[in-house]
C-alpha cells in the first residue's frame, strides 16, 4: 500500500467501490446516511472530511462492520451482504464480469477477483490489470488487488480508457495532449497447475474494452423517464409525448451533468461573454458566421434547363446535431490570441479572411456567405477550412486529393483550452437510446431523444428556457460542426464519382448516381436514408 494513502483517502476509495458494486449514486448514499448529495460530493472529492459519525452511518447503510469498512475496498466489497449486490452482478464470476458485459451496457466497474488471473498483453505492451474501482488499467496494487491509489487516477484512467481513442480528453491550454491509450484484451484465467510455460497465444479477434463509465445508467435514465411519464398519463401516448418534449431541456441538462461525473476538469458554465457573441437585439444575431449551406450546382441546373433529364436522389443525414456533439469545444473563458496561428489544443471563435473558392461542382465549405472580407467563424469551420487547404495522402505518401484552396488568414482568435470529449458520454447515451428506440419501434422515446439533443444545442446560447448553461460559443461551434459534417459528405460523394446537385440546411444532400455504393443506408448515425427522388427539369 502506498504510504501516502491516508485512512480517509482509503475510505473514499472504499465508498466509491461500494457505490460501484451496489449500483448506487451519490444521491442514494446521501439519502441512506441522512445527508445532502452535495455534502457527500464534497467529502468524496476531499473538500470536506468524513467524520467518525459518518463512518458509523456508512457502515449501517451498507450493513457492514465498521472494521470491514475501514479495512479497504477489497475487504468491504467482499463483505457486502448478498442482498446489497444487484442480481445481475452476483450471477457473474467476479473476476470476469466486466470483460463479458458489453461496454455500452456496463454500469458498474468490476469487482475483485477471487482467484489468480493473468491479463492478456495488449498489442502496445502491458498497461496494467483492471482497477477494482473503475475497471481501467492500473499498475499499482492494494492488498494484492490492482487498484488506482487516488480518485483522480481513477477519473483520469477512465477518461482515457473507456472509449479508447474516441474519448481522449485534451487537457486545458498549455499542456501536451495525452498519448492515445492502447486497449487491453480481456483477462483469461491461468491454469492453476500448468505442465509447462504457456506459449504466446494468438491475439483475440476483437479485444474487449474497459467497461463504460455510467454509460448504461445514462441510457437507463432515459428509458425510465419515458416509462415514468407514460405511467403518469395512464398510457396516453399523445399526452406523454407532449409532457416529455416539454421536459426535454431540464432532462437533458440533468443527463449532461450526470455524464460529467468523473471528468478531469470543470468546464465553465457562465463565463463572461465577449461582445461579438452578444446579440445586437432580442431577435437579432451576433457576429458569428456558422457556415450554413444553401447551394445548388449551376452547371447541372443549366443542363436541365437545356432539356436534359437528370434523376436526382435527395439524401437525409440522420440526427445531424447529435453527431455534431463530437466536436472541439472550449473548456474555460475565451482569451484573446493575436498570434495569427491555430493551436489544435485550443478552441473558440476566429476572425479570418477566407481564401477564394474555385470549385463550381462542390459547395464552398464556408457556406452561402456572399459578402467578401473578414468574418468571425467558429472552431469547427476553421478546422474544416484548414483541412481543405491540405492535400490528402494515402499510406504510401501519394496524393489522393490535392488541396482545394489556400488556408484562411487568421487575424484574431478568442480561445480556451479545448477537448473533443466534453459531450461524448452524453452523445453516446443519446445515440444508444435512439438506436434502442428505433429497434423497438418506440416513437415516443425517439421523439424524446430528438427533442433533448436538438433543444440542448438551441438553448445553451442565450435562451430563457435554459438556466443551466450559457455558452453561445459552444452553440455556434456545434451547429457549424453539423454543417461541416454535411460538407464532408458532399466531398466524399464527389470523390467517389457522384454529382452533387444541392446541399442545404444541416442534413440534406442531393446527388446523381449510385449513392448506395458510397454511403451505407439505414437510420444509424453513420448511415443515410433516401428522402425522395425526382427528375430535375420536370415536376419535383
Amino acid at each position: 500500500m502506498s504510504p501516502s494513502l491516508s485512512t480517509e483517502d482509503l475510505l473514499r476509495l472504499t465508498v466509491s467501490a461500494l457505490m460501484s458494486r451496489t449500483g448506487e449514486r451519490q444521491g442514494d448514499v446521501a439519502a441512506g446516511i441522512g445527508q445532502a448529495q452535495a455534502q457527500v460530493s464534497r467529502k468524496q472529492s476531499g473538500k470536506q472530511h468524513w467524520t467518525l459519525d459518518d463512518v458509523d452511518a456508512l457502515a449501517a447503510h451498507y450493513r457492514l462492520p465498521v472494521l470491514d469498512l475501514l479495512a479497504g475496498p477489497t475487504r468491504a466489497v467482499t463483505a457486502l451482504p448478498a442482498d446489497r449486490t444487484p442480481a445481475d452482478q452476483t450471477s457473474l464470476p467476479l473476476a470476469t464480469a466486466a470483460a463479458d458485459v458489453p461496454a455500452t451496457f456496463t454500469a458498474a466497474p468490476p469487482t475483485p477477483p477471487v482467484q489468480a488471473e493473468a491479463a492478456v498483453p495488449s498489442p502496445g505492451g502491458w498497461q496494467g490489470d483492471p482497477c477494482v474501482l473503475c475497471g481501467a488499467p492500473a499498475k499499482d496494487e492494494v492488498e494484492g488487488i490492482p487498484q488506482h491509489l487516488t480518485r483522480e487516477e481513477c477519473a483520469a484512467a477512465m477518461d482515457t480508457a473507456v472509449f479508447g481513442d474516441d474519448t481522449t480528453e485534451e487537457p486545458a491550454q498549455g499542456a501536451e495532449p495525452p498519448e492515445a491509450p492502447t486497449n487491453t484484451a480481456s483477462a483469461a484465467p491461468v491454469d492453476p497447475a500448468p505442465a509447462e510455460p504457456v506459449a504466446a497465444a494468438a491475439p483475440a479477434a476483437a479485444p474487449r474494452r474497459a467497461p463504460g463509465y455510467a454509460s448504461s445508467s445514462l441510457v437507463d435514465q432515459i428509458t425510465a423517464r419515458v416509462r415514468e411519464v407514460l405511467t403518469e398519463h395512464q398510457g396516453d401516448y399523445d399526452e406523454a409525448r407532449t409532457a416529455l418534449i416539454k421536459s426535454a431541456i431540464p432532462d437533458v441538462m440533468a443527463l449532461f451533468k450526470a455524464s460529467r461525473v468523473g471528468g478531469r476538469y470543470e468546464h465553465s458554465e457562465f463565463p463572461p461573454t465577449h461582445e461579438i457573441l452578444n446579440k445586437k437585439s432580442q431577435k437579432g444575431a451576433d457576429e458569428i458566421w456558422e457556415g450554413r449551406p444553401k447551394w445548388r450546382n449551376k452547371e447541372v441546373v443549366a443542363a436541365a434547363k437545356n432539356g436534359e433529364e437528370i434523376e436526382v436522389t435527395a439524401l437525409d443525414m440522420n440526427a445531424a446535431y447529435l453527431s455534431a456533439l463530437k466536436c472541439w469545444l472550449p473548456i474555460g473563458r475565451l482569451q484573446e490570441d493575436t498570434s495569427g496561428t491555430h493551436d489544435p489544443r485550443k478552441a473558440g471563435v476566429h476572425l479570418i479572411t477566407p481564401a477564394e473558392w474555385d470549385h463550381p461542382d462542390l459547395p464552398n465549405p464556408l457556406g452561402n456567405r456572399m459578402e467578401p472580407g473578414e468574418l468571425w467563424v467558429t472552431e469547427s469551420t476553421l478546422r474544416l477550412l484548414l483541412d481543405v487547404a491540405r492535400p490528402v495522402l494515402d499510406k504510401g505518401g501519394d496524393v489522393v486529393r490535392p488541396a482545394l484552396a489556400e488556408a484562411p488568414v487568421i487575424h484574431r482568435s478568442l480561445v480556451s483550452g479545448a477537448t473533443e470529449s466534453l459531450l461524448e458520454k452524453l452523445r453516446r447515451a443519446l445515440a444508444e437510446a435512439r438506436k434502442k428506440a428505433i429497434a423497438e419501434g418506440d416513437e415516443i422515446a425517439l421523439e424524446y431523444v430528438k427533442a433533448m439533443y436538438s433543444k440542448f444545442v438551441s438553448t445553451i446560447g442565450e435562451s430563457s428556457s435554459n438556466r443551466e448553461l450559457r455558452r453561445p460559443d459552444m452553440m455556434h461551434i456545434i451547429r457549424s460542426k453539423a454543417f461541416a459534417n454535411l460538407w464532408m459528405k458532399a466531398e466524399k460523394a464527389r470523390a467517389h464519382g457522384l454529382t452533387v446537385v444541392e446541399m442545404s440546411g444541416t442534413d440534406e444532400l442531393h446527388v446523381v448516381g449510385d449513392w448506395r455504393a458510397v454511403f451505407p443506408e439505414g437510420r444509424d448515425l453513420n448511415q443515410v436514408k433516401e428522402k425522395k427522388t425526382y427528375t430535375l427539369g420536370g415536376k419535383r
